[in-house]
């Protein structure tokens, strides 16, 4: 292994803007009169494109507005996350002593990717080193996204390191071609037998992975 390059995922990676999304979510919900918990949303939502969780959602509810929905949740998401967002344990510190190329690839709109990366300290680190699937079309798991990023570092995807906390996140590296850090506390057994997968449960365990593959 050979790894030139750090491709990182934004939410519930390097911030922690994953429960605070789904508690908006959970409680725009409420107010249509849909109860579900924080945990139900991560479910239907972690990693996957927001409009066809929007879709499923609407499928499940058929009483639902759900471009009502989205739009409310669009213009309640950023001041939230410029309020309450904080970094996940040890991102910045680990991403600013990062001496590889390094860039963020999100299923995430920019404004949103943007604000994130801006309210916990590292927006200058990625200035112009954004990738998100709106722009290119084309959201995780499809591999488009990854190859993007890894275009924007120069290298090919085979030459990089995806760090990513959802299973479509796994899978859009995979398919790629790159080696992967599954991140966090998800449940990522069905990769363990793949030989670019890797199993990082902090920023501490990421840091001896890429000394040990680099």
């Amino acid at each position: 292994m050979n790894i030139a390059g750090v491709i990182f995922d934004c939410d519930g990676t390097l911030v922690d803007s994953e429960r605070l999304a789904a508690g908006l979510l959970r409680d725009i919900l409420g107010e249509h009169q849909v109860s579900l918990s924080v945990e139900e949303v991560l479910t239907r939502f972690r990693g996957v494109q927001f409009a066809l969780c929007m879709d499923g959602l609407c499928a499940d509810y058929p009483a639902l507005p759900g471009d009502d929905i989205g739009l409310s949740f669009r213009q309640r998401t950023l001041p939230l996350l410029r309020e309450k967002l904080e970094e996940m344990p040890g991102a910045v510190e680990f991403v600013r002593g990062l001496h590889l190329p390094k860039c963020v690839a999100s299923n995430g709109p920019r404004s949103k990717i943007e604000t994130c990366l801006s309210t916990v300290g590292l927006l200058d680190v990625f200035h112009g080193l954004i990738v998100s699937a709106y722009e290119v079309q084309a959201w995780k798991p499809s591999p488009i996204l990854i190859e993007s990023a890894a275009q924007l570092l120069g290298l090919s995807a085979q030459q990089c390191l995806l760090v990513d906390d959802s299973v479509p996140g796994v899978l859009a590296g995979l398919g790629a071609g790159a080696h992967v850090a599954g991140y966090g506390d998800t449940d990522f057994s069905e990769f363990a037998d793949h030989a670019n997968f890797h199993r990082v449960k902090d920023f501490a365990e990421l840091k001896t992975l890429i000394q040990r593959i680099r």
